[in-house]
C-alpha cells in the first residue's frame, strides 16, 4: 500500500484541495488521507493509493515536489510501509 506525505501546506488547505491538486499533475484519487498532528506552523497529510504500486508512486512524485502551492512550497515524500 504506497503512501505520500505532502508537507508544507497551508493551514486552510481542505482534503478536497489535496485532491484537486494531485489530480492536475496526474496522480489519481487517493484512497485514504490521513492529517499529521504537529504545531500547525507546516500543516501535513499522508494519502494512500491503493490502486497504485510502488513504482508508479515514485515517478509521480517528482511532479508535485518543490511546487509552489496556496503560497507553500510542497514537499512530497513516498513512504513505503507504515509500521504499527
Amino acid at each position: 500500500m504506497p503512501l505520500m506525505m505532502l508537507s508544507n501546506l497551508h493551514p486552510d488547505t481542505t482534503d478536497d484541495d489535496v485532491q484537486a491538486f494531485l489530480g492536475r499533475y496526474g496522480f489519481p484519487p487517493y484512497d485514504g488521507i490521513e492529517r499529521q498532528e504537529g504545531d500547525g506552523a507546516r500543516p501535513s497529510v499522508t494519502v494512500t493509493f491503493l490502486t497504485m504500486d510502488l513504482a508508479e508512486l515514485y515517478k509521480l512524485a517528482p511532479r508535485i515536489h518543490g511546487v509552489f502551492w496556496n503560497g507553500h512550497k510542497i514537499n512530497a515524500l513516498v513512504l513505503r510501509e507504515r509500521f504499527r
